[in-house]
């Protein structure tokens, strides 16, 4: 059984959950649940490790984080084995997760002794300085479709900056998690720095989130639970970092090579087996290429291999779950009955596990729900526009605004389109959402605060001022 990590110590919980591989649909772990006992017990470590963690240099902190990424670099295939099967994400993706788990790390442990303040004349004979300090202990909940990046786009900051971390995996994917806190203490962070500490979202997250001793949450999930976290947070003033739903323009002008991006539109809809906030799932073509770009979509998109996450060719695995598989098919259904026509796939494979084909939906509309609602699974719906004008409205028709692609060989056109879509990251030519050192999050209903870059030093640490009278 894999234990609880509170401190120096290993727990067996209260009770256990039962971690399905994607796959087979049959068992891969039995993963200790933790008690509310258990997650006080780890706030309580965390806050009394923060007491000597907060007061190292950020130079003697980086050293341990540069420890903890040459760790997680000698265990990329380990991590990246584990992430597919739990997942169920090819391996290939699983393996540049692990080795960007390993840059995320080394990137903050570099950064963190450049993250200035500054000192500022006020007035002949008076100094201010401003200081950056470190919060205390910070909740940590992150989903189940991207385990052990999110965890370590947060854990990261977080740790570098002087914050001590409980992190609360997914109940379905929480073993990378388990083990990068493991090889954190092999490296020399001191325990109870990061203690990982799985169990029932609306127990243990919940219990997390309203504890008073824990100064911010930081969470990856759905918009609804946001609001939820945001409510209870509200009642002790506590800071939240929230990174929510999506449902991603993908705007196709008619100038561009439509084989080419028929291809990106397919990788940026259905990697992960479309199991992304970022999933461009709603794809706007202009009306002169509509046909075209479906032509070479469909024929992408069936030709993509879709099988067993340990075989090096396949490009899409299954479904987390069995639901999550249910809920793709009764979007598609729900796509067919309000006026859409499905081109291609939504079909389950002969075999065991929660596999299916990815599926395309054409003649999406305003008002319907599977162009306004976040699917979480490999369908994706494509619209028509004629002018720019209708592109940035339907782009920006939904309660969402994380992230987004255009596609035009006009620069001065891809410029305007660029700075009226509402997205916190919009992809011009690319279908990118992620660089290390710059910024990600999202706009509206996609949630609050940045991820990654210099700017996630921000979200984890606070402001302090401190005046001098000099004369």
């Amino acid at each position: 059984m894999y234990k609880l990590l509170i401190g120096d110590q290993r727990r067996t919980g209260n009770g256990a959950i039962t971690v399905i591989e994607p796959a087979t649909g049959q068992p891969l772990a039995e993963v200790a649940a933790a008690s509310p006992a258990d997650l006080d017990d780890a706030v309580a470590e965390a806050k009394r490790a923060f007491a000597t963690w907060s007061k190292l240099t950020p130079v003697a902190r980086g050293e341990m984080l540069y420890r903890f990424a040459e760790l997680v670099r000698a265990h990329a295939e380990e991590l990246a084995v584990l992430e597919a099967r739990n997942v169920g994400k090819p391996i290939a993706d699983a393996r540049w997760e692990a080795g960007h788990v390993a840059e995320t790390i080394r990137y903050y442990a570099g950064a963190v002794d450049k993250f200035f303040g500054h000192t500022i004349s006020v007035k002949k004979g008076g100094l201010d300085i401003t200081l950056h300090v470190p919060l205390g202990v910070v909740g940590l909940i992150v989903p189940w479709n991207f385990p052990m990046v999110i965890a370590t786009w947060k854990l990261a900051p977080a740790l570098a900056c002087g914050n001590t971390v409980v992190l609360k995996p997914a109940s379905l994917t929480p073993l990378t998690a388990l083990r990068l806190g493991e090889l954190a203490l092999e490296a020399g962070i001191p325990p109870g720095v990061l203690n990982v500490v799985p169990g029932p979202g609306g127990e243990i997250g919940q219990r997390l989130v309203a504890h008073p001793d824990v100064a911010k949450i930081g969470f990856t999930g759905e918009t609804a639970t946001g609001r939820a976290i945001m409510a209870t947070a509200a009642q002790h003033i506590k800071r939240v970092g929230l990174e929510l739903g999506g449902k991603s323009p993908n705007i196709i002008f008619a100038d561009v090579d439509v084989e080419l991006v028929a291809r990106e539109a397919a990788n940026s809809v259905f990697a992960n087996a479309g199991q992304d906030c970022c999933a461009r799932s709603r794809i706007l073509v202009e009306r002169t290429a509509h046909q075209r770009f479906l032509e070479a979509f469909v024929r992408v998109t069936e030709s993509l291999v879709v099988g067993d996450p340990l075989d090096e060719q396949t490009q899409m695995g299954p479904l987390i779950s069995a639901r999550q598989r249910e809920i793709s098919e009764t979007y598609i259904a729900v796509g067919q009955s309000e006026g859409a026509r499905q081109l291609c796939g939504g079909q389950r494979l002969p075999r065991p596990g929660f596999f299916l084909t990815p599926a395309i939906l054409d003649g999406g509309r305003p008002g319907m729900r599977v162009v306004e609602e976040e699917i979480f699974g490999p369908v994706a719906v494509v619209m028509t526009f004629d002018t720019e004008e209708e592109a940035i409205e339907l782009a920006n028709g939904t309660i969402y605004g994380l992230s987004g692609s255009l596609w035009t060989n006009d620069l001065k056109r891809g410029l305007r389109v660029a700075q009226a879509v509402r997205t916190g990251v919009l992809s011009v030519n690319s279908s990118t959402s992620v660089h290390l050192q710059a910024p990600f999050g999202g706009m509206k209903q996609s949630g609050l605060g940045r991820e990654l870059g210099m700017h996630a030093l921000e979200q984890y640490s606070e402001v302090r001022n401190i005046y001098f009278e000099t004369q």
